[in-house]
């Protein structure tokens, strides 16, 4: 299989070279499109992209997120789209529900003058409503890897064999291997024949997982360096005491009242607890997470976009794509252990060209983890500037949010073991776990 290209590699001084849409070969109508959606000027990854693609070359494109990688693939598909018009013509990969929603919000954008039909297949929606949507021949199908297998194997009448664009956003993780026998088995059944994208903030270099995709002489274009964060975040750090967390966490978030925050957690429960203790404490916090149906998943996302809550509790699952304008701060309540996914956390804020902050909340045992983000950025972040004597002023009024935060979980749980609906003692599991842990916690604080 031919090698991938040299990349073409852009720094923040290419400013003077991006020009505009139109000057990029991109239609008229698409034109009107994207000043209809406020893009005045493509961004760096949009103009060093669009042309490679329009000249129909296959496309590895690497870029900060929040630079405008959606926009890179849509314009080119589109445009191909305007020329030959046919059902099915371009599928795009998506490793989460939310993120391929947002695309699909994307594509219909771009393409509302012109009529451009999306479907979006994900878990957690009912299969017969994705296989009405599908049976109407959409131009344009975005999914979940999962989802999109379950439905090339058993919808009848529905298939990809005259596929002419494949997408793969995130493809780091599409490319690991979570998703590599969808992947493989989707391959499989659409053409050999097409232009293939992958898009994503970080990529693995190993060749092998490239070649999955079948990519043919691609064009590599990369943007600034492969784990960089935009000049606009402010980042910092703040080294606190375990049991004293909640504590610093909730000075923060009332430091930043005015602030819309993502605070990102490394499981599902904690996201739970959390948003019921800020409650608690009169803050507008709402949790998302991957245990949740996809239903809630949206509302809660969308009471975030609207305004309703400003503060989101989420784990990684919401780290990947999701552009929420109006996010003005990340919160690292818990360092990722993969430390490039401390890239995807904090590229929620600071996008297309607006500033943002980021605060990451390390205790002792996650300084190594910190240690390894320092390394992978390429810097030493400095301190977020508190006081913990006044910090520890909240002390008591976060303990007792927090007491009845698990008096709540433990009744709700309580009720739905009466319903029968216990999901097979899994969430009595959770619930002890996490009342065990902090009330382990409480006894240790109380000791010292």
């Amino acid at each position: 299989m031919p090698e991938p290209t040299q990349p073409i590699t852009i720094t923040m001084e290419d400013n003077e070279e991006i020009t505009t849409f139109k000057g990029l070969g991109v239609c008229n109508e698409l034109v009107e499109a994207c000043e209809r959606l406020g893009w005045k000027n493509p961004s760096m990854i949009q103009a060093k992209a669009i042309p490679h693609a329009l000249e129909g070359k296959d496309l590895i494109g690497l870029a900060q997120t929040g630079s405008g990688k959606t926009g890179a693939f849509a314009l080119p598909i589109l445009q191909s789209l305007l020329q030959t018009p046919q059902a099915f013509f371009a599928c795009i990969l998506s490793p989460t529900r939310e993120l391929a929603i947002q695309i699909a919000e994307q594509f219909e954008a771009l393409g509302s003058d012109i009529g451009v039909k999306c479907a979006v297949v994900v878990g957690g929606v009912d299969m017969m409503q994705q296989a009405i949507a599908l049976a109407k021949r959409p131009h344009v199908v975005v999914g979940t890897p999962g989802r999109l297998l379950d439905h090339l194997s058993n919808t009848k009448g529905f298939s990809l064999r005259t596929l002419k664009y494949l997408v793969l956003d995130e493809a780091d993780r599409l490319l690991n291997m979570d998703f590599e026998r969808e992947i493989d088995e989707i391959l499989k059944v659409i053409p050999r024949e097409r232009k293939t994208y992958l898009f994503s903030a970080t990529m693995s270099k190993k060749v092998d997982k490239l070649k999955r995709a079948c990519l043919k002489n691609p064009a590599k274009v990369e943007v600034s360096s492969k784990y960089s964060t935009v000049d606009t975040l402010k980042q910092q750090f703040c080294l606190v005491p375990a049991k004293h967390k909640d504590c610093y966490l909730v000075y923060i978030l009332s430091e930043m009242s005015g602030s819309t925050s993502m605070v990102f957690t490394r499981t599902c429960e904690s996201t739970r607890l959390l948003a019921l203790l800020l409650r608690n404490l009169g803050l507008k916090a709402i949790p998302i997470s991957g245990q949740m149906s996809q239903d809630k998943r949206l509302g809660a996302l969308n009471k975030f976009k609207a305004g309703e809550c400003n503060i989101l509790l989420c784990t990684d699952v919401a780290s990947r794509g999701l552009d929420i304008p109006s996010v003005d701060m990340v919160i690292n309540y818990d360092i990722p252990s993969n430390s490039k996914d401390y890239i995807h956390r904090v590229g929620r804020t600071a996008r297309a060209g607006r500033s943002g902050v980021a605060i990451s909340l390390v205790n002792q045992y996650e300084l190594e983890w910190y240690l390894l983000i320092e390394r992978l950025i390429g810097k030493k972040l400095p301190k977020f500037p508190c006081e913990e004597e006044e910090v520890l002023l909240l002390l008591e009024r976060v303990a007792e949010a927090k007491r009845i935060s698990l008096m709540k979980i433990k009744e709700s749980y309580s009720k739905k073991k009466r319903r029968g609906g216990d999901n097979d003692g899994e969430d009595e599991r959770d619930m002890n776990h996490m009342i065990h842990k902090n009330a382990k916690a409480s006894k240790k604080s109380r000791n010292r």
